[in-house]
């Protein structure tokens, strides 16, 4: 009986960490490939990385992105950093930051 009720109960548990995200957070890995296009319109190929993320809200995230793109005219990659306002799921605001500097995403105190 014991084995059967662990059984039920990770059964269970994998059913709630499957739940998929809520529709309002959108497709993250969407909205920066968007952001790669319409930034690196040039780019022969281009691969990026999330340093981290704050939500703000329940449909707010800021993400702390590194980029490497290698554009057609040049065979050496260039590494980018940014940070992106993601808001309902669509790009917001997106800065430029240097590739060594420290990153607090906290909000704002009242």
């Amino acid at each position: 009986m014991p084995t059967r009720l662990a059984l039920l109960m990770g059964l269970c548990l994998s059913l709630l960490i499957s739940v998929p995200a809520p529709a309002s957070t959108g497709d993250l890995s969407g909205v920066i490939e968007g952001f790669m296009a319409k930034q690196f319109p040039r780019a022969q190929s281009h691969f990026w990385v999330v340093n981290g993320t704050q939500w703000q809200a329940e449909n707010e995230v800021v993400v702390d992105l590194n980029t490497v793109v290698t554009n057609r005219a040049s065979l050496a990659p260039t590494e980018s950093r940014f940070l992106l306002l993601i808001v309902e799921g669509k790009l917001a605001a997106a800065q430029n930051i240097p590739l060594d500097s420290g990153v607090d995403c906290q909000p704002e105190s009242a």
